[in-house]
């Protein structure tokens, strides 16, 4: 009983500070609205799209804007609307999917480092300090040149490269934490380290590593999309966006909105990322909570 009420009130605290903050907070409310209506558009991207992403018709190729083609085609004739809408499906599931693993793994590090400390401590953090050393590009080309550009391999290498980032923002907050009474409470009734660390310590760290999920989802699908634009992306002919920039600039002069159509695409998902990011930063410090 002691260490249920001594985290809930820390728990509800923070979700009815996010809650105000949607009412007080009109960017961060217009971010996450955004970022809905971008997701609920690459969910049923089947629906919306006017056209087959792949279908080509060389007699309209590089059309501009027009009633049958809402934003132009590319240099195939395919319509550049449907295909960001289902590009848009692949850097979405991509960032978050890469982005949940790196969370979940990373915080699990970051906890056991914390609260078990000494050579366990040094370990996982030199192993995470090796990682950090490196560009984060640098080490998400390396992965997926060597393992294969595939969906698989792309969601690895963004997850290693963003992994060590939770993993120090759950260890700092992780040694204050092991130190609380409810925590020696929760030792003192006989509970497991692993009960401890999963149950009593990840809550009562969650606000920070939302915020943090929050501003590397965007960081996540921007690398989604230099891969892509490189050459080291979900193969062809499945539509990304990085591949479609890349695919437009042979023809930037003549027909410049099939790179920047879905060059805005990603600033829009980046955008509503930060802006949601930056809400949620501002639920959890206590000072602006306050």
């Amino acid at each position: 009983m002691t260490t249920m009420d001594t985290t809930a009130p820390e728990k509800r605290s923070t979700l009815s500070s996010m809650l105000r903050l949607a009412r007080k907070n009109k960017l961060s409310t217009f971010g996450l609205v955004m970022f809905l209506v971008i997701l609920l558009a690459a969910v049923f991207a089947p629906w919306i799209a006017p056209h087959d992403p792949l279908a080509q018709n060389i007699v309209d190729r590089l059309e501009d804007r027009s009633a049958e083609y809402i934003l132009g085609t590319d240099k195939f004739g395919r319509d550049t609307f449907s295909r960001i809408l289902y590009g848009l499906r692949v850097s979405l599931l991509i960032g978050l999917t890469s982005t949940a693993l790196a969370m979940v793994l990373g915080c699990a590090l970051g906890i056991i480092a914390g609260y078990r400390g000494g050579w366990v401590d040094t370990l996982i953090m030199r192993g995470m300090d090796m990682l950090l050393a490196f560009p984060t590009l640098i080490t998400g080309l390396f992965i997926v040149a060597v393992l294969g550009a595939n969906f698989i391999n792309i969601v690895l290498a963004i997850t290693v490269t963003i992994l060590p980032k939770f993993a120090r923002v759950a260890r700092a907050p992780t040694i204050a934490l092991k130190e609380r009474e409810f925590v020696e409470a929760a030792r003192a009734l006989g509970y497991s380290d692993t009960r401890i660390m999963s149950v009593h310590i990840a809550p009562n760290i969650m606000g920070e590593v939302v915020v943090l999920a929050s501003l590397w989802a965007a960081y996540a699908i921007r690398i989604e999309a230099y891969l892509s634009f490189i050459g080291l992306g979900v193969a062809p002919p499945t539509p990304t966006l990085g591949t479609m920039i890349r695919d437009g600039f042979n023809n930037i002069l003549d027909a410049p909105y099939v790179s920047i159509y879905p060059g805005f695409a990603v600033l829009l998902v980046v955008l509503s990322l930060n802006l949601v990011g930056d809400g949620l930063r501002d639920a959890i410090d206590p000072k602006l909570r306050d």
